[in-house]
């Protein structure tokens, strides 16, 4: 499953790394988005498999941040 950025903008913080269990809407990272800061949320519980981006990365839209099974 992957978790891709809801709109442009940048990573501020990343808070799982590879191999971490998480749970449904645990939060992964902040993405930094018109000023405001954005949770993004896991979207069912499961293993964190791969991590696409890091911290002060920029991100399209639709990008893949996350990749978990």
């Amino acid at each position: 499953m992957e978790v891709s950025a809801p709109m442009p903008g940048s990573v501020i913080e990343v808070l799982v790394k590879v191999g971490d269990e998480v749970k449904e809407n645990d939060e992964l990272m902040v993405l930094e988005a018109m000023k405001m800061e954005n949770p993004i949320f896991a979207p069912a519980a499961g293993t964190i498999k791969e991590i696409k981006v890091n911290e002060k990365d920029t991100v399209e839209a639709e990008q893949v941040l996350v990749v978990m099974e």
